[in-house]
């Protein structure tokens, strides 16, 4: 293990021995680090948190702090993180609540730019990408490889939908749907496919198509989201992603921007 001589390490923390720990970090205890993190300068992790490996913190982030809730009573809930994440500089994720389940958790293969924030029982999957200063109200569910662009913020209880795509700037109130492009050029709204992406990802042509098929039903069409939901349900050649897609906007609690 590497440890600078000026960081902080409570022995109560569970620190493995392939880490790096740099200059002024402070690490707290029920903090457990797995295999070769990496810790920058000035890294302050609190727990209870649980982290894998290969984690890399860069100065200023702040981790596993108390959630900004004002319910919040002292009580020992947690933060986990997956593995292979990279968090930049000044992000802040916080642990979960009591009456939200108790857990904030973050999954794989992610990167969190300098000044986002995860807030109290959120919910990040594997490869997703939060650009500087993307915001995370409590309670967001954030699915694989969804990407949220610089200074946007996702309000409390939404979802954003697998590979889905939101535009810089943009205020999210609403469900934004898997495979979706969503900015506020005029109002937030969601402006079909993200097909770049898609393609990024291996999509083959087929099943774009599909997609972008779909949502000329939802969005272009004069049929009402029900509707609109109708008539894909009677094609017989959607395919799994446009089932995805009718089952997200059906369990939708707050509704899906359109």
């Amino acid at each position: 293990m590497t440890i600078h001589p000026t960081a902080i390490i409570d022995p109560r923390a569970k620190v493995d021995v392939s880490c790096e720990v740099g200059p002024y970090c402070v690490i707290g205890g029920g903090v457990e680090l797995g295999e070769g993190c990496r810790l920058e300068s000035h890294v302050a992790i609190e727990g209870p948190t649980r982290i894998g490996g290969h984690n890399h913190f860069f100065p200023f982030c702040s981790i596993g702090m108390a959630p900004q809730d004002l319910s919040y009573g002292g009580e020992a809930t947690r933060l986990e993180i997956g593995d292979h994440n990279q968090i930049r500089e000044f992000v802040t994720i916080h642990r979960g609540t009591v009456k939200g389940g108790g857990l904030t958790r973050v999954g794989s293969h992610s990167l969190i730019m300098a000044y986002a924030h995860i807030a109290h029982d959120c919910e990040l999957q594997d490869h997703v990408l939060m650009a500087n200063a993307a915001t995370l109200a409590g309670h967001v569910i954030v699915q694989e490889y969804a990407t949220i662009g610089a200074f946007s913020a996702v309000h409390q209880f939404c979802r954003v939908g697998t590979h889905a795509y939101i535009g810089g700037g943009t205020i999210v109130t609403r469900d934004t749907m898997p495979f979706s492009k969503t900015v506020a050029e005029r109002g937030t709204r969601a402006y079909g496919v993200n097909a770049i992406g898609l393609e990024r990802r291996g999509f083959s042509k087929e099943r774009i198509r599909k997609l972008h098929h779909a949502y000329r039903v939802l969005l272009a069409s004069k049929l009402n989201t029900t509707q609109a939901l109708g008539k894909l349900r009677e094609e017989a050649d959607r395919g799994e992603d446009v089932d995805l897609l009718i089952r997200f906007i059906e369990d939708s609690q707050r509704g899906v921007v359109k």
